[in-house]
């Protein structure tokens, strides 16, 4: 039984002064057998600190993490039966690829040498690097560094996979390679699994649940599609997503929203008509952020409803398969907000537009606590079954 449990985990830390940072405060995430859990948040939020922590490399000030129905954070880090793999490779650069494998099992197993072997063997075959085990690190690729890395993990059989941000020095053609062949092989292995990352991409594609923290917090645990459509605050729909989702200062009155950059209605540039069921969503709140993704924002021809928005086209980003349009309320604003249209859409920058912002597609956040009032539904989410 793999099951990871991390309970109310914290960790302070005291500085040169003598003062306390709290660097983890109170997480908790249950974690089961197999999954692949990807810890994501921005640099100093707390992930490596967490994962160090699982590790035995840092000592919990409070809280519990538990392995199965054992309790682990007191343990030596060689006595839970966890192994990590670093962003640095870490490898011995006067041994083989073989001997930087198979160092591990000599000094902390009974197993043989033929044994050893044959483990190795077997393990540099699923991971295509057979052929390299007698080479030593300085002949291999970055890719190939890192596959020896995984294999010193992976030979070990252990009961969970700590990763603190593997692919970080590859570069973006290789990382992407990878990111697929290590979900496959978290698959085969079926091996629980933890990895931090900084890059939302990784995090939103290989992950079975990711973990959004920030400044010490937890934000969010939930599968990558939940994440994505229906954030716990704003912190997360800020964060999960690129382009970034956008946001408007609203004041709600009534039966619409007004745009109050800044807290000023006067200062705002377009109304936003909302339903009843809206409405009711944002109880007392009157000081609220509208957000909508950037490929949700449509970009029509003319005017045609209530909910559409005379605009001007600032910027165009080409991206091959699509266009990041920067539109603004008008010529002189210097506030601008993000439409994402197909890459053979024609848009010239200068020119006029009209966004139109669906209300299916809005979310809602109070504008002072963050917390999410309404977010899109997943009822629109398609399954498609392959044709055979």
């Amino acid at each position: 039984m793999s099951r990871l449990q991390l309970d109310d985990l914290t960790k302070v830390f005291t500085d040169d002064d003598g003062g306390q940072v709290v660097a983890v405060e109170d997480v908790s995430i249950d974690v089961p057998d197999g999954e692949f859990l990807v810890l994501v948040g921005p640099s100093g939020c707390g992930k490596s600190t967490t994962l160090r922590m699982i590790a035995g490399l840092e000592t919990v000030t409070d809280g519990h993490i538990r392995l199965g129905d054992r309790v682990i954070d007191n343990r030596k880090p060689q006595d839970r039966d966890i192994a990590m793999v670093f962003q640095s490779y870490a490898l011995y650069p006067h041994m083989t690829v073989r001997g930087n494998m198979s160092f591990g099992l000599e000094e902390s197993t009974e197993m043989s040498d033929d044994e050893i072997r044959t483990l190795v063997d077997d393990t540099a075959e699923l991971l295509e690097i057979a052929e390299l085990l007698e080479r030593k690190p300085a002949e291999l690729s970055g890719g190939q560094r890192q596959r020896v890395a995984l294999g010193r993990a992976i030979v070990r059989e252990p009961e969970v996979f700590l990763m603190d941000e593997p692919l970080s020095n590859l570069d973006a053609k290789l990382r992407s390679e990878m990111r697929t062949e290590l979900q496959r092989l978290q698959e085969d292995l079926d091996t629980t699994t933890v990895y931090v990352t900084h890059d939302q991409t990784e995090a939103m594609t290989m992950g079975d649940r990711i973990a959004i923290l920030n400044d010490g917090e937890l934000q969010q645990v939930a599968t990558p599609l939940e994440a994505y459509h229906q954030p716990a605050n704003r912190f997360v729909a800020g964060f999960i997503g690129e382009p970034s989702m956008n946001f408007f200062e609203m004041e709600a009155r009534g039966d619409e929203l007004v745009h109050a950059p800044g807290g000023d209605t006067a200062a705002g540039e377009f109304t936003y008509p909302v339903s009843a069921d809206t409405r009711e969503s944002l109880g007392d709140t009157t000081h609220v952020t509208l957000g909508i993704r950037p490929e949700s924002v449509e970009v029509v021809g003319a005017v045609e409803h209530n909910r559409d928005f005379e605009t001007t086209v600032d910027v165009v980003e080409p991206m091959g398969d699509e266009n990041n349009v920067y539109l603004a309320f008008s010529a002189d604003s210097e506030r601008t907000f993000v439409a994402t249209v197909g890459g053979m859409r024609r848009v010239d920058e200068g020119q006029p537009a009209v966004a139109r912002i669906p209300e299916s597609a809005i979310h809602l956040f109070d504008a002072d606590s963050g917390e999410t009032l309404q977010s899109r539904s997943l009822e629109e989410t398609e399954t498609t079954e392959p044709e055979l």
